[in-house]
């Protein structure tokens, strides 16, 4: 799969993990981010490279990212989306959405699933829904795991 490199407005919007700047990226999740607060940088890392991820660039820096854990086939979570405060409202949380929505293979996948507090307007015009069948979901919920220093990474 050829890595994207997309020019939008003054930003870089791009699936090439070697443009992106891991550090960077678990920084804001790991101190701003509500869902992945305290993340050690190993756990961070896992996921990325084991996840289809897209990033925007401003100068060099990392000012947002998106990941899809997926099997490339079958099923996707899109997960840890974010752009910075700074640069928020110039439409670039939509342009990732939009990307990843409009991929080949995306569009595939037979089901994709994701978690907001208060995104659902951005994720509703890529045809987003609540669960169509809740009772039938189930998880296994762990908010405070990266608070518990003992956890391996």
């Amino acid at each position: 799969m050829t890595p994207l490199v997309i020019n939008y407005k003054e930003y870089t919007i791009t699936t090439d993990k070697t443009l992106m700047k891991p550090q960077d990226i678990h920084k804001w999740l790991s101190e701003e981010s509500y869902w992945a607060a305290g993340i050690p940088f190993e756990t961070f890392k896992t996921s990325f490279e084991h996840s289809f991820c897209i990033g925007t660039l401003y100068n060099d820096q990392q000012i947002g990212f998106a990941r899809l854990v997926t099997d490339y086939a079958v099923f996707g979570y899109l997960a840890d989306v974010y752009v910075e405060e700074t640069h928020r409202g110039k439409g670039l949380s939509k342009k990732m959405i939009e990307i990843i929505m409009n991929l080949d293979w995306v569009k595939g996948l037979r089901g994709i699933k994701l978690g907001t507090r208060d995104a659902h307007g951005l994720y509703e015009q890529f045809g987003f829904t609540v669960c169509t069948h809740p009772e039938r979901i189930m998880e296994v919920n762990r908010p405070d795991i990266y608070k518990n220093k003992n956890q391996a990474t």
